[in-house]
């Protein structure tokens, strides 16, 4: 049997709290090349930067005085070019579909949300805007609220007390008004969590964006075999489950935990991950730097969870990519990737 082995990590885990953390993008990336290959980038990477640190991390990356081979390790003579990927996700965006897949559900329950994160983001007064965000992150985690207001009254007060900024339109699609009906569903969605917690998928970007992974080094068919830098949110019944997840034609051969600091290429990925996470998050506060965003594009996956349509320009796949006009977060193929076919023991 001939399988994809992808060596996979993330950057930006905070679980499920998801606003107010360290970090307002998550990155999760898929590097496909053999040990050796990732052994020799390793061995170049600290040739380059000489530090004296045992495990090199994406900061070291980062400085200003290693731009050199940062644009080394993204561009086209790099060791990651035609064999990465990173799914991007933008925090508070995800929270918001969430939020809406639970009030609202359907078919339209992500345009809503892209609509709500929009008008949230351009029009409500900014304290109030994320006292808002937090409040729905809240209201679809799963831990116990056993202090303080009790998540759907939290969650309505903070709906109650968006104002919009001096001059802004309020509610002109009528998102929030939609929201203030839905009540009776988010009561039922906290009924429902306190009697059967495992019944509701944990709030966390990394399962559905492993999935993503998976789906996207698969698109030509092949089985993937994944090499995951160690989580403790990828429990054995999350593993079995992410087979069964996968879109049709799309085959997990298994998954491995592993050390990154025992897997060169977990290390690449490791790399890839944390300078995503950063770059992105730059072009989301609008100080994006254009060489480095317009490097790492290639490597952006086109299905990235992704509410912003500034920064997703620039991020996102370009025109040519997709065929002609192509919508934000639409699949692009695998093609641009080389694939690395791995035999079987």
């Amino acid at each position: 049997m001939t399988f994809l082995e992808v060596a996979c990590d993330e950057s930006g885990s905070d679980g499920e709290n998801l606003i107010g953390g360290n970090t307002d993008v998550f990155a999760h990336a898929g590097v496909c090349v053999a040990e050796d290959a990732a052994a020799g980038a390793l061995r170049e990477i600290r040739e380059r930067i000489r530090s004296p640190a045992e495990e090199y991390k994406a900061n070291h990356l980062l400085r200003e005085k290693h731009r050199a081979v940062l644009e080394w390790l993204l561009g086209p003579a790099g060791p990651l070019h035609g064999h990465a990927s990173v799914h991007l996700t933008d925090k508070a965006y995800f929270v918001l579909t969430a939020v809406l897949d639970v009030l609202a559900g359907g078919p339209a329950a992500a345009a809503t949300a892209a609509v709500l994160y929009r008008e949230g983001r351009g029009t409500a007064e900014p304290s109030g805007w994320q006292a808002f965000l937090r409040a729905a992150n809240d209201l679809v985690r799963r831990r116990n609220h056993e202090d303080g207001e009790a998540p759907v009254d939290a969650f309505y007060r903070a709906l109650e007390a968006l104002r919009p900024e001096p001059g802004g339109d309020g509610d002109p699609s009528g998102v929030l008004d939609m929201l203030r009906r839905a009540r009776p569903r988010a009561e039922a969605f906290r009924a429902r969590l306190a009697a059967e917690p495992g019944a509701v998928e944990p709030l966390d970007p990394l399962f559905p964006a492993l999935e993503r992974t998976v789906a996207r080094w698969g698109e030509g068919g092949a089985p993937v075999h994944v090499v995951h830098d160690r989580q403790n949110t990828l429990t054995e019944e999350r593993i079995a489950r992410l087979g069964a997840s996968l879109p049709p034609g799309r085959r997990l051969a298994g998954l491995r935990l592993a050390e990154s600091r025992h897997d060169p290429r977990i290390q690449l990925a490791d790399f890839l991950a944390g300078v995503a996470r950063k770059l992105a998050s730059d072009e989301l506060a609008g100080r994006g730097d254009p060489v480095l965003t317009g490097l790492l594009r290639p490597y952006v996956d086109p299905l990235s969870v992704w509410g912003d349509d500034r920064s997703w320009s620039r991020l996102g796949p370009e025109p040519s990519a997709t065929g002609p006009g192509p919508t934000p977060r639409q699949p692009a193929p695998m093609s641009v990737v080389t694939r690395c076919a791995v035999a079987a023991e």
